[in-house]
C-alpha cells in the first residue's frame, strides 16, 4: 500500500487530507497518488459542519479528543493539512492502518 503524508511537528503528527463532503456516510475514500488521504464526510460544507465531521471522525480513527486535533490549513477548502497534537507520525500513521484494517 502507497504511504499517505504524515509528518512529525513540533507538537504532534500533521497530514495533509482531501475532504469529499455531502457523501453517504463519513470514511476513509483512499489514498491520492500525492500521499494525500481521501476523507468523506456526510456533513454539507456549510457553517463549519463538514470540518467538525472531519474533526469528529479522526478523533474517533485516532483515539484523541477533538480537542487535541486542529485544522491549520484549508478550513475553507476541500484541500486540508491537520494537526494532531501530542501523537507522533508513526503513532498516527499505525492507528489509520488499524482502522482501515478492520473495516
Amino acid at each position: 500500500m502507497r504511504k499517505f503524508k504524515l509528518h512529525n511537528g513540533k507538537q504532534g503528527a500533521a497530514l495533509t487530507i482531501r475532504v469529499t463532503p455531502r457523501s453517504r456516510k463519513t470514511e476513509f475514500g483512499g489514498l491520492m497518488e500525492n500521499g494525500t488521504l481521501r476523507v468523506r464526510v456526510a456533513a454539507p460544507p456549510v457553517e463549519g459542519k463538514a470540518n467538525a465531521a472531519l474533526v469528529k471522525f479522526l478523533s474517533k480513527v485516532l483515539r484523541v479528543r477533538k480537542n487535541r486535533i486542529e485544522i491549520v490549513a484549508g478550513q475553507h477548502g476541500l484541500d486540508k493539512i491537520i494537526s494532531i497534537l501530542d501523537l507522533s507520525a508513526e503513532d498516527a500513521e499505525r492507528r489509520i492502518q488499524g482502522w482501515l484494517e478492520d473495516s
